[in-house]
C-alpha cells in the first residue's frame, strides 16, 4: 500500500479502518469470505489495463496473447472443479450470469418457475421488484410448513403454468435441494433446467452437496461466497447449443470487455479450490455449521427450515421481542456482523424483517472450529437478549475482539 500511502491518503484511512473492522469482528454474512493474498494480488495485477472483448481465440482488439492464455486456464480448472464442458467466465458477478441465460436461452414473456425470495430463494429468481420480472413471467414456489421444497407442489405448479424453464438455487435456504427430481419434472414439459448455486458452489465443488453440472441444461454461481474467490460469475453448461446461446448472451449481449483482472483472480482461487486443503475447509464450514445450529437450539432463537444441511442458517429472532433489524444492530455493536433476513411467509417488510441470516465460511476461513462456534453461539443469544443494553454489547465486543486476536485474516 505504500503508493496509495503516497497518492491517496485519504482513500487508505478508510481501507485500514476497513481491515480494522474485518480483523478485530466476526463475519457471519454467509455470502462473504476472506480471499487468499494469491487472490488479492490478480486481482490488483496488470490483467486490469488489457481490453479483450470476445472470447479466447476471437478477439475484437489485438495483444491478448496472453489474456487468452489467463482466461483459459481459470475455465480449464473450473471445468475440473465442476465436470462442466462448458464454461463462461466472464460474468461480472451473479445476477448477470443469470440474467445472460435468461435472454440466452427465452423469449419475454416466457414464464420461469422459481423459488419464493422470502423462502429462501434470490432477487434474480423473480422477485417483482427485479428488471427481469418485467421481462419474463415468473411463477414462485415456497417451502412447505415442514421448511422442506414441496416437489409435488413444484410438479403440480410446472404441469399448470407450463414454464420454459425450471429455477432452483437459493440464497437463505440451508437444506438440500434433489435436483434429480427437479430434472425429471423438467422433462414431463420439456423445459429448460436451471440451478443457481452461488451460495453453495464451494460446498459442490469439494463434493459434500449434489452436483447439478453433469445433469441440468445450465448452471450459474457466483466465484466468491464458499468457493472464495474473487467477486464474479460463471455460468455453465453440458451442451454446446446452449453455451453458443450463452456467450452470446453473455458478450456482446450483456457486457462489453471482459475484467480479465478479476478472472485471472478466479483462475487463482479455482487452482486454489481444487486441492486438498479446500476439501477440508468445506468440511469444516459444514461442522461448524451444524455445532451453531445444534447449540442455537438451546435458545429460544428459531431456526427455520428446522436444520442446516449447507453452511448458512436463517433465525427467526421474534421469540426474542424484536426484528431482523434490531438483531442485526445489536450484534454489529457486538463485533458480530450478520445480515437481517426475510422469513418464510413473513409479515415484516424487508427492510425491517423477522430474521437474521448467519454462516460459517468466514470464520472456518480464519481457522475457527467447533469450541469457537459454541462461545459464537452463546454471544449471539446474549447480544440479541440484551440489544438495547449498551455497555452489555460492548462488553461481548470486547470478549470478541479478544477472539479475533488469536485468528489474524492474514497472518
Amino acid at each position: 500500500m505504500q503508493n496509495l500511502k503516497k497518492s491517496d491518503p485519504e482513500l487508505l484511512k478508510f481501507l485500514n479502518q476497513e481491515l480494522a473492522r474485518q480483523q478485530e469482528g466476526l463475519e457471519m454474512i454467509p455470502s462473504e469470505n476472506y480471499v487468499s493474498l494469491a487472490v488479492l494480488e490478480a486481482l490488483g495485477s496488470i490483467a486490469t489495463n488489457k481490453y479483450a472483448e470476445g472470447y479466447p481465440g476471437k478477439r475484437y482488439y489485438g495483444g491478448c496473447e496472453n489474456i487468452d492464455e489467463i482466461e483459459n486456464l481459470a475455465i480449464e480448472r473450473a471445468k475440473q472443479l465442476f465436470g462442466a464442458n462448458y464454461i463462461n467466465v466472464q460474468p461480472h458477478s451473479g445476477a448477470p450470469a443469470n440474467m445472460a441465460v435468461y435472454f440466452g436461452l427465452l423469449e419475454p414473456g416466457d414464464t420461469i418457475l422459481g423459488m419464493d425470495l422470502s423462502h429462501g430463494g434470490h432477487l434474480t429468481h423473480g422477485h417483482p421488484v427485479t428488471f427481469m420480472s418485467k421481462i419474463f413471467n415468473f411463477k414462485r414456489y415456497r417451502t412447505s410448513e415442514n421448511g422442506l421444497l414441496d416437489y409435488e407442489n413444484i410438479h403440480d405448479m410446472a404441469m399448470e403454468f407450463k414454464p420454459k424453464m425450471i429455477l432452483v438455487g437459493y440464497s437463505a435456504y440451508s437444506r438440500e435441494i434433489d435436483f434429480q427430481k427437479i430434472y425429471e419434472i423438467a422433462q414431463e414439459i420439456e423445459a429448460y433446467t436451471m440451478a443457481d448455486i452461488a451460495h453453495i458452489a464451494g460446498l459442490i465443488a469439494a463434493g459434500e452437496m449434489n452436483n447439478p453440472v453433469p445433469l441440468f441444461d445450465v448452471v450459474t454461481t457466483t466465484t466468491h461466497k464458499t468457493l472464495r474467490g474473487p467477486r464474479g460469475g460463471m455460468i455453465m453448461c453440458k451442451d454446446s447449443d446452449v453455451a453458443k446461446k450463452i456467450d452470446k448472451a453473455v458478450f456482446p449481449g450483456l457486457q462489453g470487455g471482459p475484467h480479465e483482472n478479476n478472472i485471472a483472480a478466479k483462475a487463482v482461487a479455482f487452482g486454489e479450490a481444487l486441492q486438498p486443503e479446500f476439501k477440508e475447509y468445506i468440511k469444516q464450514v459444514m461442522k461448524n455449521a451444524k455445532v451453531l445450529e445444534k447449540e442455537i437450539k438451546k435458545t429460544d432463537i428459531k431456526i427455520c427450515f428446522e436444520q442446516t444441511d449447507n453452511h448458512l442458517l436463517l433465525l427467526d429472532v421474534t421469540p426474542k421481542g424484536i426484528s431482523g433489524k434490531q438483531a442485526e444492530q445489536a450484534l454489529d455493536k457486538a463485533g458480530i456482523t450478520v445480515n437481517k433476513n426475510m422469513i418464510p411467509d413473513d409479515t415484516r417488510s424487508p427492510m425491517d424483517p423477522s430474521g437474521i441470516r448467519i454462516g460459517t465460511p468466514a470464520i472456518t476461513t480464519r481457522g475457527m472450529k467447533e469450541e469457537e462456534m459454541k462461545q459464537i453461539a452463546k454471544w449471539i443469544d446474549q447480544a440479541l437478549a440484551n440489544h438495547d443494553n449498551d455497555s452489555e454489547l460492548e462488553k461481548i465486543k470486547k470478549e470478541v475482539k479478544e477472539l479475533t486476536s488469536r485468528f489474524p485474516i492474514y497472518g
